[in-house]
């Protein structure tokens, strides 16, 4: 099954705590500027559990979306590993 991008509020995406601890401001600026050049061209991943999807690639480029007010971001939902 090939992934297809899809359109996510970004408020719906939960962003595991270890995960907020890598936030990189200077990282995020510079992601920003870029996807005000160029749009967003890498789709974050996330994964869906029962009431939310949950980030698994692509902090930084959801913090620089939310940074430029965006209401939405394209994501590819992937499946949680299976152990």
């Amino acid at each position: 099954m090939a992934l297809r991008d899809v359109q996510i509020p970004i408020e719906e995406i939960y962003v595991p705590s270890k995960r907020r601890q890598t936030l990189d401001a200077q990282k995020v600026e510079a992601l920003a500027l870029d996807i005000l050049e160029h749009g967003q061209t890498t789709p974050i991943w996330v994964r869906r559990d029962e009431t939310r999807y949950v980030l698994v690639e692509g902090f930084h480029r959801l913090e620089a979306c939310r940074t430029l007010g965006e209401s939405t971001i394209t994501a590819q939902v992937v499946q949680a590993r299976q152990h």
